[in-house]
């Protein structure tokens, strides 16, 4: 992982370029280079002109503005000798063998020996650009096939051959790994490696079986996603997503190299309907529009029959049908079409076993990733049942493959002494092996016992005197009863044991407040039910905060109002690099309860780069909580100071909670509790002074009537309420004033229908 300190991507197209800024966000200085264009002002203009677009890209290639530093733009012509600097060059130029072999012999010319050279490429076999390249470059070579977009895409296929050097290729592994985020997949040099091979036959087979079986899109979308644990986007809707006019050259190029009997090939039809979009521009979402468009009367789907477009019909799907078990029993069109395409998926998955990869969990690992898939194929058998396939698939007149045939009667995983294990191509169980430096809550939960436990939250011994405790509650929302575990936690954690960490498996760390409880409480005037909560939320937070053992909050995904709050009450954060950390209750008529303004004041008054003296911090927590900020990068939430300079960042979801623990760890000597703060606020001046701001805003169009009130109260919080400038307030104080705050807030209409509206449409209402 220290071997690779410099990087160079070569080709600054967009998968090239985006490729480039995940080594920038990963902290490496980066070489971009392309060729000079003809006529240009500058003879970098491609690669300075890829930077700049990335600057304005949404989503964000770069987790921070300032990580495009370290990307410097070149050219092949000029600045090829840089390339003796660098210890991975990667490259992502067209897909031409010549025009890539050509490249190679010029890169042959400056690199230094041992200098990793890796291709982007997901169609060419790795023999074939080696070919003829000597013995020196075939022993540094391999494929790095990432997927697009490569911030947040965690899959990278890897693909050696005879010759790459092994000690080279772990090397890149790792800091592929550790450093840009990368799930590694070894995958074998056939054509389309795994996730595209399997995937753009998925695809296919969707497409074709739909038009085959008179299904609208909508209706093989609605099969081709819940039931079967795919994203909602289904077959049709990620066509769309990656263009429409990829598709031909992929299955192209596919078509080119498999052999003569692979079942692509039937799948791999001509299609009329498709040639007329792309013909027409109907390329997808980055172009007109594709299988589905939006339009001024709303949106529009295609009609597979006819080719014109109609505005999008509602599934028919049954509640019962939702459930593949349940769906693939049905004899409807919907339930025949489920079992067409994702029977001769599965099948087709298990006849790459050897040929694409090693062994099923490579697989299942690469469509998970590659796919966002829920289950993996194999795992998608477990819950059908291999027999009940093998046999619906030999009634049909589908291929059974000898492998999914040698694994009739068993599982393709089963547990052994709490440990997953994956059924072999030898027809043996093999142990799944974690890479080292991973630790994950879901194997630790296969052998042990919670040490503490309610209904919305658990507790769990991860080894070494640190205790995890775990959010369990739906969407990991905070409400009464995690908060009296974390509270019964900290009591009993200094009995014997050392340190804690907050960290869950979930899609988001948590996304604050159960808003749902609240509504409802709200609306029967639980007044005191609901300022009883909010007490022991901020009574827990400042009881972790001052508790005597270091604690460390693992965020990933959303980490939103409460969510936010308690990372600023623990000792230290190590966070996912995707971590969104935000103090949003202002998008819901509300202000931070649970302590968050007092510890944003906090921060950003000793902040060095503050004015001095008690306005400059409480506008700056002003302007970031009035607006509902959320960060866009664990990287961004520093610049926000939802973490501090010093928090730590995982690029590897799998590695946070193992990093997290270290944190943890190595806090522990010595440890002592923070000393509470006193903060000069600027007063009654102060809020005016916020208010005017505010409305100014509003005069812009910017912020609504309702958000005058909202701000309102925020400002009279931050101001110190009726402090004034020369007084000093307390931690305690300030807390008050959140609690006031909310609850006058909590009562008023204009809030309750910015929470129905929440959690009725997942919109905010703009009243």
């Amino acid at each position: 992982m220290g071997d690779i300190r410099k990087a160079a991507v070569i080709g600054a197209g967009t998968m090239g370029a985006a490729i480039a800024a995940q080594f920038a966000n990963a902290g490496t200085p980066v070489l971009l280079l392309d060729i000079v264009p003809a006529g240009a002002k500058s003879r970098n203009a491609l690669a300075e002109g890829a930077i700049a677009k990335m600057l304005k890209t949404d989503p964000a290639p770069f987790m921070s503005k300032s990580a495009a530093k370290l990307v410097a733009p070149g050219n092949i012509e000029d600045d090829l000798g840089k390339l003796a600097e660098c210890d991975w060059i990667v490259e992502a130029i067209v897909e031409r063998l010549d025009i890539k072999q050509d490249l190679y012999r010029k890169i042959e010319t400056v690199r230094k020996p041992g200098c990793a050279v890796s291709s982007n490429t997901s169609t060419i076999p790795l023999a074939k650009l080696v070919e003829g390249m000597g013995e020196g470059f075939a022993r540094d070579f391999l494929i790095t096939h990432f997927f697009n977009p490569p911030r947040y895409m965690r899959l990278l296929e890897l693909v050696t051959g005879p010759a790459t050097d092994a000690a080279l290729a772990d090397s890149v592994e790792k800091f592929a790994d550790v450093r840009l985020g990368k799930s590694i997949v070894r995958t074998k040099d056939s054509p389309g490696f795994i996730a595209n091979r399997l995937g753009v036959y998925w695809l296919m087979l969707g497409v074709i079986e739909a038009l085959d079986a008179g299904l609208t899109i909508e209706g093989a979308d609605a099969v081709m996603s819940k039931p079967m644990g795919i994203p909602k986007t289904g077959v049709f809707g990620l066509i769309d997503l990656v263009g429409l006019d990829l598709m031909p050259h992929i299955n192209a190029s596919l078509g080119a190299t498999l052999p003569k009997g692979d079942a692509f090939h039937a799948a791999n039809r001509d299609l009329p309907l498709i040639k007329k979009m792309i013909a027409e521009g109907y390329i997808g979402r980055k172009g007109k529009g594709g299988f589905y468009r939006k339009t001024a009367a709303g949106r529009e789907a295609i009609d597979l029959a006819s080719g014109d477009y109609r505005p999008v019909q509602k599934s028919n799907l049954r509640e019962a049908e939702a459930k593949l078990g349940k769906l693939l029993s049905f004899d409807t069109k919907a339930a025949k079409y489920a079992w067409r395409v994702l029977g001769q998926t599965l099948s087709y998955a298990a006849s790459l076993v050897g040929d694409a990869a090693d062994n099923i969990d490579a697989i299942d690992t690469a469509m998970r990733l590659g796919y966002n898939w829920r289950y993996g194929p194999f795992e998608l058998i477990d819950l059908i049942g291999v027999d009940v396939l093998v046999e619906k698939l030999a009634k049909d007149g589908f291929a059974v493959p000898a492998f999914l045939n040698a694994a009739r009667g068993k599982k393709f995983y089963q547990l052994t002494g709490g440990k997953r294990e994956y059924f072999g191509a030898d027809g043996v169980y093999h142990p799944l092996q974690r890479p080292a430096g991973v630790l994950l809550l879901e194997d630790i939960k296969r052998t042990g016992k919670p040490v503490l436990k309610n209904a919305s939250a658990s507790v769990w011994d991860v080894g070494d005197g640190v205790l995890c405790f775990e959010y369990t509650s739906k969407s990991n929302s905070l409400d009464a009863q995690n908060l009296e575990l974390l509270s019964q936690t900290i009591d009993f954690l200094p009995k014997a044991h050392k340190a804690l960490v907050i960290y869950n498996e979930g899609q988001n760390f948590s996304a604050g407040a159960n808003l749902g409880l609240g509504l409802f409480a709200a609306n029967i005037a639980a007044w005191s039910e609901i300022e009883k909560l909010v007490t022991a939320g901020h009574d827990v937070y400042k009881k972790l905060k001052y508790a005597p053992f270091p604690s460390v909050a693992a965020p990933f995904g959303m980490a939103l109002g409460g969510g936010c709050e308690i990372l600023l009450h623990t000792s230290a954060v190590q966070a996912h690099a995707e971590a969104y950390v935000g103090l949003v209750e202002c998008g819901v008529g509300l202000v931070p309860a649970w302590g968050g303004c007092s510890e944003m004041l906090a921060r950003w008054a000793a902040n060095p780069r503050m004015p001095h003296g008690p306005m400059p911090a409480a506008a700056k927590v002003f302007e970031i909580v009035s607006t509902a900020t959320v960060s866009k990068s664990a990287a961004e939430a520093k610049e926000f100071m939802f973490l501090k300079a010093d928090d730590g960042i995982s690029m590897n979801r799998d590695r946070l909670l193992a990093d997290a623990k270290a944190r943890a760890l190595a806090l522990v000597e010595g440890y002592a509790a923070p000393v509470p703060a006193t903060y000069r606020l600027p007063g009654a001046s102060g809020a005016v002074a916020m208010g005017i701001a505010a409305d100014e805003f509003r005069r812009k169009g910017v912020a609504t009537t309702y958000d005058m009130v909202v701000a309102g109260e925020l400002a009279g919080v931050l101001s110190g309420g009726a402090a004034d400038i020369i007084d000093e307030v307390t931690e305690k104080e300030i807390l008050a004033l959140e609690r006031a705050a909310f609850m006058r807030l909590i009562k008023n209409q204009g809030t309750l229908a910015r929470i129905e509206t929440m959690l009725t449409t997942g919109k905010p209402l703009r009243n």
